[in-house]
């Protein structure tokens, strides 16, 4: 079978989980029924890859000036390209709203079924707005119109496909439940102080540790409020660059040292993107992870900590209650938005507290947190494998073809 993927992320040009699911799919896509099938990839950026059954082209973009509208018109323009660059294939696949023009056109064009996967839904986003201006409403457009195009789409949660349903009208029978999944050779306990010392982490000292984009999304300025009621001491661990606009770069600079005036312990802020081999050590050596998102349709972040051994306080939102077992792999803290269209917290001031509280217990117990990282890796190991994945992918593959 060939197969298309159209995407925004591609390695190595990766930012968030969208782009880290396209690669391992991808991988194990090629890797299944003994190599038999094809890949190409197009992409957004400067990639250019030729090998026997893998063909990746990344589409660079270009600059609008004096355009009051830039920002949508990058990928649009990019999407124009993909849909004239592509070659005969079997099926479509796009990934997030960002290829979703190209999409729909070569469903047309090539006259072959068309599947989206949803790693999250723009009506649910509303701060992206203050990234894309005016453009946000044709995101919105865009995704509309995949949704009812598209011969059939994957969920990667209950949670995503029940949205899906809501928002857009979407038949059940067209929607798969199809999780992401984890690389549990690349993602295991690995213990390293060096690389602790290298990021100014005290390896003597347990931490809480935070990997994410700097988003509203992920919730990161409502962990940093939580900071002051963690017990003192607590070394706190920030992985969080690649700022959506440089309105929440300021704020997180400005909270982080506020906190720092009020935290008895030290925070750590790195800032720069963390390669995967140094994020695996951090992940492992850490005393817990925290996801604080407020809207998290899957969450890959909370697999890559619980392939490590490491326990996860995370937020009941989305997709993150079919991934982690409160009491088992970590903890669950409840979560309420302010409404319908609003996905901040209802009341800030308390889910900062609870998100303190969650970390506080399991800090508290260490052979606790031991015992749930088992449970953690074994769960992972048992229903989150890009192989297992992989083969949902392709009999969805040939019940649309």
């Amino acid at each position: 079978m060939k197969i298309l993927f159209l995407s925004n992320e591609y390695p190595p040009h990766i930012y968030g989980g969208a782009g880290v699911h396209v690669q391992h799919l991808g991988d194990a896509l090629l890797a299944a029924d003994n190599g038999a099938h094809r890949l190409e990839v197009l992409c957004f950026g400067d990639q250019d890859v030729d090998r026997e059954r893998l063909r990746v082209s990344g589409i660079g973009g270009r600059e609008w000036p004096g355009l009051q509208r830039g920002r949508i018109l990058d990928p649009l323009y990019r999407n124009l390209v993909m849909s004239g660059m592509a070659t005969a294939a079997d099926v479509v696949h796009c990934h997030t709203w960002y290829s979703y023009l190209a999409g729909c056109l070569l469903k047309q064009m090539l006259r072959i079924p068309l599947l989206v996967t949803t790693h999250s839904l723009e009506p649910h986003r509303p701060w992206k707005q203050e990234q894309l201006g005016e453009g946000y409403y044709a995101s919105m457009w865009l995704e509309r119109t995949a949704m009812e195009n598209a011969d059939g789409i994957i969920a990667v949660s209950k949670a995503m496909s029940e949205d899906v349903q809501t928002l857009y009208g979407v038949a059940p029978d067209r929607v798969r439940v199809i999780y992401n999944g984890i690389d549990t050779d690349r993602y295991r306990p690995t213990e390293n102080p060096a690389v602790l010392t290298a990021y100014g982490v005290d390896p003597q000292r347990p931490y809480v540790l935070f990997v994410g984009r700097l988003t509203h999304q992920k919730g990161i300025l409502h962990l940093v409020k939580a900071l002051p009621h963690l017990q003192p001491g607590t070394q706190v661990v920030l992985c969080a660059g690649a700022p959506d606009t440089e309105a929440i770069a300021r704020e997180m600079r400005d909270q982080v040292a506020a906190a720092r005036e009020t935290h008895d312990g030290p925070i750590v802020w790195v800032s720069d993107m963390v390669p995967e081999k140094d994020l695996v050590v951090l992940y492992s050596q850490a005393a817990l992870f925290v996801c604080p998102s407020v809207y998290e349709p899957f969450g890959i972040i909370n697999l890559e900590a619980m392939a490590c051994h490491t326990p996860v306080v995370a937020a009941a939102v989305g997709g993150i209650p079919e991934v982690v077992r409160h009491g088992e792999t970590g903890l669950l803290v409840p979560f309420a938005p302010a409404g319908p269209e609003d996905p901040e917290p209802l009341d800030p001031e308390a889910y900062a507290r609870d998100l303190a509280a969650a970390i506080n217990e399991l800090l508290a117990a260490p052979e606790k947190r031991r015992l749930m990282g088992i449970a953690a890796r074994r769960r992972v190991e048992a229903h989150f494998s890009w192989q297992r994945i992989a083969a949902q992918t392709l009999q969805f593959y040939r019940d649309l073809v």
